[in-house]
């Protein structure tokens, strides 16, 4: 009698733990789909740069140094590994995407500039879905 309850025990502990490690595993699975989500929409986000960086080059020949930032720390955050470095690398080209708009505003040929404005908008939008990546990321994280 207390053979078939050692043998039934050690089976339900064998099923307790194949079941936490299918778990663990599908949790892990969830986190790495959750980075592939960020990482596909900063390609897209690399992808949108150096077209807006082309069609406001013309109209701001004086402003070089911006456009210089931006395309440089484009270039460092396509070379991102992991996300923790990404994480520091995309900060940067925040910070300089973030300058390029505002002195983009000064610039009243390329506020009329129909490209100019869709290139912004497309990439305001791809903004929001690395947000909501990022939040989908952390929530699946923890």
């Amino acid at each position: 009698m207390t053979g078939v309850l050692l043998i039934a025990a050690l089976a339900a502990l064998a099923l307790w733990m194949v079941a936490m490690y299918n778990r663990l595993v599908r949790l892990r699975n969830q986190v790495a789909n959750g980075w592939r989500q960020i990482d596909i929409q900063l390609k897209r986000r690399h992808d949108l740069i150096p077209n807006l960086v082309n069609a406001v080059r013309g109209a701001m020949d004086f402003e070089r140094d911006t456009l210089t930032a931006v395309m440089e720390a484009r270039a460092k955050a396509l070379t991102a590994t992991g996300p923790v470095d990404a994480a520091a690398k995309e900060g940067v080209l925040t910070q300089a995407l973030g300058k390029l708009f505002a002195l983009a505003e000064s610039y009243p040929t390329l506020k009329a500039n129909e490209n100019v404005r869709m290139l912004q908008e497309e990439l305001s939008g791809t903004e929001n879905k690395v947000g909501f990546a990022r939040q989908f990321y952390n929530d699946i994280a923890t």
